[in-house]
């Protein structure tokens, strides 16, 4: 079996765009890097975010993607798909991204890192993709990528292995948790039991499970 790698490393700067018909600005045009670069605990060194309140920030420092899920959309979208094209820090090969658990950890590189949650698709991934429904059709695909803690900093670069550290014992994926983020009461449930989930879940299930009770 291939060994889950880095293809790419993808840092970007913060750059004008309209947004919802309203001049905005944004840091998701990545674009990879020509070395190493620094993982630290509230991002990637050299990259920036145009939204500090939704983006970044230690339960967010990280945002990976993987490679065959650019290729599949590729294909769904018929236009090619270059590495960071949907804003995503790290993109992998041979690891299924979105299966990821919930809480495990990563190294790659010399990082370690932990996954705390899921992409979900707001109106600047839209306005970036410019593509029509996004909002809605990258939801629906559940291939949203993980968000991840950096736990140990270090450098990370292209070609450097990934391997899975530990994954914890109450199992709830990475898509899953999306799903429950839409609303699956179960699902968010069982999320809530899971070590290492991003310090976010708690609010959004109070309203996930409220509107369920409601």
């Amino acid at each position: 079996m291939a060994t889950a790698r880095i293809i790419s490393v993808n840092t970007g700067a913060v750059r004008d765009l309209v947004i919802g018909g309203r001049p905005d600005c944004s840091a998701i045009d990545k674009r990879p890097a020509a070395g190493p670069v620094r993982a630290g605990r509230l991002g990637l060194g050299g990259d920036e975010h145009g939204d500090t309140e939704n983006h970044g920030g230690p339960e967010q420092a990280v945002y990976a993607y993987a490679r065959e899920d650019l290729d599949w959309w590729t294909e769904q979208l018929g236009r090619e798909l270059p590495s960071g094209a949907f804003g995503e820090n790290v993109t992998t090969a041979g690891i299924d991204v979105s299966a990821a658990l919930i809480g495990e950890t990563w190294r790659m590189g010399q990082v370690i890192a932990q996954v705390t949650s899921p992409r979900i698709p707001c109106e600047t991934f839209k306005a970036w993709t410019g593509e029509d429904h996004w909002v809605r059709r990258f939801a629906v695909a559940g291939r949203p990528g993980a968000y991840l803690r950096v736990l140990t900093e270090g450098e990370l670069a292209a070609g450097d292995d990934i391997e899975v550290l530990a994954r914890p014992e109450q199992q709830v994926t990475v898509a899953e948790s999306m799903v429950a983020y839409y609303g699956d009461a179960d699902l968010m449930r069982k999320l809530l039991t899971v070590p290492g989930r991003g310090a976010k879940w708690d609010a959004i299930a109070e309203r996930v499970l409220g509107r369920m009770t409601a």
